[in-house]
């Protein structure tokens, strides 16, 4: 295993327990290091530092994969899965569904695996985990004995690793439709077409917390909805209506499918861009008790943030004109380019453009199967609000 040196600003950042070396944090690259090789980190004066994969064509050159001297083999990576699953004991008993390993939040980076009732989603998004990729395989079905295994891996992570990216079953085999319980509530998974992995697991704990708040004979906004899972569980508190909006074809048919599977009928599917969708309600006499706002990424790179402000300060200001008087709002972003109090600054903006009161009720976060390490600021990427208009 080659010897990287790391400069003071590369040897502070490791010493916090941060698993992320840029290029301008290396003092020394050894020469013919490999795409994905692995590598001892060492500081100038000899220190040994950790040890990780290197990628001289990746921003991130660096991942940290062990603090500590040890063989990455085989049993290194069954034991950090294993070490993973125990963590998400509790989850286990919400739900059958669940996120098994969360990339560098649980020390494995790169790595993404989820389990679907029987059935595994993961994605390999790094040169170094794809040179593990036998080792993570063999544990996956020793520890969890899958019926299979499909490959979702993020395609825009491994060009830029200089890797090929495909979708594919690689173990086993997968059905058209998956159908998984949480709390008590049925849904139907598409894992050969859904998006990432296959189902936004990381809400389960905001789903049931603004359901919380649900009333009898609430009529309910599910916006951006996907799969429609913040609806479903509004009915499940009482709601009377819902009504969802999605642009993708493939939500509006995942969201009829998991209405009739818990038996939910006073609803109505809206296929349009939520945007041209609110400023055409705001022309209807219709008003919400429950407004959800769950946009996929607006910020994907710190340059796309004001512009990511801006959609949010829309949707906000709209929705706010939407909802009834003692109503509720959710918001959130899954952006970790987009904080908590950007989304609150937000709607203080927003509400300086009318004379609405909204009280501030709960902070919304990703659930305990997505782990935020403290030491990686950016494994904290989903946060959110929920407010109630008074007035």
């Amino acid at each position: 295993m080659k010897k990287l040196v790391l400069n003071s600003a590369g040897i502070e950042k490791i010493k916090s327990k941060n698993l992320w070396v840029y290029n301008r944090e290396i003092k020394r690259v050894p020469s013919g290091v490999k795409v994905g090789e692995l590598v001892r980190l060492y500081s100038g004066s000899g220190e040994f530092l950790g040890i990780g994969y290197i990628n001289p064509r990746s921003k991130i050159t660096v991942r940290v994969l062990s603090f500590q001297e040890v063989q990455i083999d085989r049993e290194f990576i069954r034991e950090r899965i294993e070490r993973a699953l125990k963590l998400r004991e509790d989850i286990r008993k919400k739900s059958d569904a669940f996120r098994i390993v969360h990339s560098e939040a649980d020390m494995l980076p790169g790595l993404v695996a989820d389990y679907y009732s029987g059935y595994l989603s993961i994605q390999i998004n790094t040169a170094g985990m794809e040179n593990l990729r036998s080792e993570i395989l063999a544990s996956l079905v020793e520890l969890l004995d899958p019926k299979g295994i499909v490959e979702k891996s993020d395609r825009h992570s491994r060009e830029v690793e200089g890797l090929t990216s495909e979708e594919s079953v690689i173990y086993g085999d997968i059905p058209k439709e998956i159908r998984i319980t949480e709390n008590g509530l049925r849904f139907s998974v598409n894992l050969l077409q859904g998006q990432k992995t296959g189902f936004y697991l990381d809400q389960r704990a905001n789903r049931e917390k603004v359901s919380w708040y649900v009333k009898p004979e609430f009529r309910v906004l599910d916006l951006f909805s996907n799969t429609g899972g913040f609806g479903v569980y509004a009915f499940s508190k009482g709601a009377t209506f819902v009504k969802f909006v999605d642009i993708s074809e493939s939500a509006v048919s995942l969201i009829e499918r998991n209405l009739k599977l818990n038996s939910y009928k006073e609803y109505e599917i809206v296929k349009r861009d939520v945007f041209n969708f609110l400023k055409q309600e705001l022309r209807t006499d219709n008003r919400y008790d429950m407004i959800v706002i769950d946009p996929p990424a607006f910020a994907k790179s710190k340059n796309e943030r004001e512009g990511a402000i801006r959609g949010f300060k829309y949707l906000i200001l709209n929705s706010l004109k939407l909802l009834n008087p003692e109503g509720y709002m959710a918001v959130f972003s899954c952006s970790h380019h987009i904080s908590h109090q950007d989304l609150l600054d937000t709607l203080y903006e927003a509400l300086r453009d009318t004379s609405f009161i909204v009280r501030y009720i709960d902070t919304l976060h990703q659930d305990l199967d997505h782990p935020y390490l403290v030491n990686i600021p950016t494994s904290f990427y989903l946060k959110g609000f929920l407010v109630q208009k008074l007035g």
